[in-house]
């Protein structure tokens, strides 16, 4: 699981880079986290 979340930060990172407000990649993490329903 640990692994899922840390791939799901890279993922984000990687597609929207820096300089967006923190709520632009909470958003982002919340849809990439629904990938991996346990």
């Amino acid at each position: 699981m640990t692994k899922d979340i840390i791939a799901s930060a890279f993922e984000v990172h990687n597609i929207l880079g820096y300089g967006f407000l923190e709520k632009v990649y909470q958003k982002a993490l919340q849809v990439e986290f629904k990938r991996f329903v346990y």
